[in-house]
């Protein structure tokens, strides 16, 4: 979203749509992964809504409280970015979208993500994530995996080998770009790199039993390298989508860890790509929009 811009993204998070509070969902004995603790058809409806540029009033689960806040109303903006856990769970939901990506990390390093944010952003202790990660493992298997399988782009950042406790700036990125879209050519990308190890590589192999893009990146890159293909890419992008040019290219590959903004170069390609198919997503309604006219 800070790519873009903030005044042309909507951001939503399907969260927001839980049916039950912390206490309630307690008293229940069932956890916010289950589709049946969301109002999964009002989620359906909204993501409807702003694809046809109407404005909704969005829940609001508060994270902190773990209880609901007033609602918000939201205008719909050029682009609508969705995150949570349940966002390609249903057809309806997935028909929104044009772009359709599951972050795939091992289930370590993902253990690792929530106890730091948890523990710094939502007042936990790491035995409360721990134990609350413990209870919810069968939703995750049941209801939140098996969506990958619906994904345009699956993201999996890992550790590298000879530094497995890495969490952050330097983790490699694997990303399987399926045959669902069109992706950008690389070969100017791959050609640029110099050296026996090149730092970016591209494969064509099965994936799911569908030929897919397979594109590793590594977390050692360096900045003068990562400077050197980010500028290509760029390049690349803008004489693709003059869109491009409005955006805001010092954004690309920070994050915070825990409470301390970083920057990962790996982070910045894999957003400059995602970036790339947004664009071309906006740019494919237009063009169907004019011919309907």
């Amino acid at each position: 979203a800070r790519l873009l811009g903030p005044q042309h993204v909507v951001t939503v998070c399907t969260d927001d749509y839980h049916r039950y509070n912390r206490r309630q969902r307690k008293e229940l004995g069932i956890s916010a992964l289950h589709p049946d603790c969301n109002y999964m058809d009002i989620m359906e409806q909204h993501l409807r809504l702003l694809r046809q540029n109407e404005p909704i009033l969005k829940p609001i689960y508060n994270h902190s409280t773990g209880d609901f806040d007033p609602p918000e109303y939201i205008q719909p903006a050029p682009f609508v970015i969705v995150e949570g856990l349940l966002a390609l769970s249903t057809p309806a939901l997935r028909n929104n979208f044009d772009v359709k990506v599951y972050l795939d990390p091992p289930e370590e390093l993902r253990y690792k993500w929530k106890i730091k944010r948890d523990t710094a952003k939502r007042g936990y202790t790491e035995d409360q994530v721990l134990e609350a990660l413990r209870k919810r493992e069968p939703d995750s298997a049941e209801f939140i995996r098996p969506q990958k399988s619906y994904a345009d782009i699956v993201v999996r950042f890992y550790p590298p080998e000879d530094h497995a406790e890495e969490t952050g700036s330097h983790l490699n990125v694997n990303l399987i770009l399926r045959s669902t879209l069109a992706h950008p050519d690389m070969s100017d990308i791959l050609a640029a790199q110099n050296g026996a190890n090149p730092p970016v590589r591209l494969d064509i192999r099965r994936d799911s039993g569908r030929l897919a893009e397979i594109v590793d990146i590594a977390g050692s890159i360096n900045s003068e390298t990562a400077a050197r293909l980010e500028s290509i890419i760029w390049r690349h992008l803008k004489d693709d989508l003059p869109l491009l040019g409005e955006l805001a290219s010092g954004q690309v590959g920070r994050f915070v860890d825990g409470t301390v903004e970083q920057h990962s170069h790996p982070l910045a390609l894999t957003q400059l790509l995602i970036t790339y198919h947004l664009i071309a997503g906006k740019a494919r309604i237009r063009r169907e929009l004019n011919v309907t006219r």
